[in-house]
Order: structure tokens, then C-alpha cells, then sequence
């Protein structure tokens, strides 16, 4: 096995204490950092991914292995940048007014970083207005990311659909929707750009929609 394959053998594994040294290795030998980005460790995520679509592996895989994921990527960034690695694209996710569920909104920001996007986290309880704010604020935003993971809650991504929309963002942004009780078909009725299933769907509909 090469060390490529070491590291992303110990990313599916979860062991997050043995992915920063061996990117570290992997650095050492002289490996070109986004290689060791795509080939060790989002090739991983993406099988793990995949593993969840199939029903074989679940949340507390994907949660291990995405934190053994972000242990390298630390190791890496610095490193990146030297090499002017540009991310993929720009999102910001939150989890909506009301509602302070934050596991699959941390899943989702995990599998997407580890698409190579800048992501930031506004966390959970997150009013209309601070989306906005932030949209604003940043004009390099690719992808809005929304959550709910009540019944309750799921107006308040309407709500925030609306309010990018009456800021005159809505042309600027694409928005993605999801948790528990999310649909297809809740998502077309408010409006949003996507909405998937689980967090290996949303990293690859992420990449899709910067793309396309």
C-alpha cells in the first residue's frame, strides 16, 4: 500500500490520531498536497458517502470518518495555499430559526469540506436576516445551506428563501435544503436550487451546482 492509501484507509476507519501524521509522511515525501486532498482523503469521504446511499454505513461512520477527514485537512491547508490551491467554491450553512439540531448540519459541512469548499458555519438557531447578513457581506457565496430537523421548524426555510430573495440576492446564490423531515417535494414548493437525501448526496450536488 502507499501512503495515499494509508491515509485513506485510516479516514474510513474513523482514526482520526493517525490521519495528521501520515498526511504529515505524506508531505515529508515530497507528495503534491492536492493529491493527497483528492486522492487520500475526499476519495475516502466519497466512498463512505457512497456507503451510506447503500445502507452500509450510518451517521456515527460518517461522523468519525469525517472528523478523521478534517484532522488532515488542518495538516494540509497551509500547505494548499502555498500551493494557491483555490477551493472548489464558497458556502455558508446553518440550521434554522427555531431549531437547535446541529449533527446533520455538522455531516453536511464535513462532507462538503471535504469537497473542497470554503465553508462557513453560522450553527443553529440561525434568523432569516443573519443568512442574509452574511450573503451580503460576502459576495463570493456559492451555495446557501439550509436545515430542519423539525416538522416545526421547516417554515423558517421558506422564510429564509424569502428573505434572499426580497434582499436581491436570490440570481446570486444557490440555495440546498435538507433534514429529517425535508422532501422534494417541500423543497420545490419553497423554492429552493436542491435538495438530497443525506450528506454525501449534498456534497455531490454541492460540486454540481458550482459546475453547472
Amino acid at each position: 500500500m502507499t501512503i495515499i492509501d494509508d491515509i485513506s484507509s485510516a479516514v474510513l476507519r474513523g482514526k482520526r490520531k493517525e490521519v495528521a501524521p501520515l498526511v504529515q509522511q505524506a508531505l515529508d515525501e515530497g507528495l503534491d498536497p492536492e493529491a493527497i486532498l483528492n486522492d487520500g482523503l475526499v476519495s475516502a469521504m466519497t466512498e463512505i458517502g457512497e456507503r451510506f446511499s447503500r445502507n452500509e454505513a450510518f451517521v456515527p461512520e460518517m461522523l468519525v470518518a469525517a472528523r478523521a477527514m478534517s484532522a488532515g485537512t488542518e495538516v494540509l491547508k497551509p500547505h494548499l495555499a502555498e500551493a494557491g490551491a483555490e477551493p472548489v467554491g464558497r458556502a455558508v450553512i446553518g440550521t434554522v430559526k427555531g431549531d437547535m439540531h446541529d449533527i446533520g448540519k455538522n455531516l453536511v459541512r464535513m462532507m462538503i469540506e471535504g469537497k473542497g469548499f470554503e465553508v462557513t458555519d453560522l450553527g443553529v438557531d440561525v434568523a432569516p436576516e443573519q443568512f442574509v447578513t452574511f450573503i451580503q457581506e460576502n459576495d463570493d457565496v456559492d451555495i446557501v445551506c439550509c436545515s430542519a430537523l423539525l416538522t416545526t421548524t421547516m417554515p423558517e426555510i421558506g422564510a429564509t428563501i424569502r428573505a434572499i430573495e426580497e434582499a436581491g440576492l436570490r440570481d446570486r446564490v444557490k440555495v440546498m435544503v435538507g433534514g429529517a423531515p425535508v422532501t422534494q417535494a417541500f423543497a420545490d414548493e419553497v423554492g429552493a436550487d436542491a435538495w438530497t437525501p443525506d450528506a454525501g448526496a449534498a456534497a455531490a450536488k454541492a460540486v454540481e451546482l458550482v459546475r453547472g
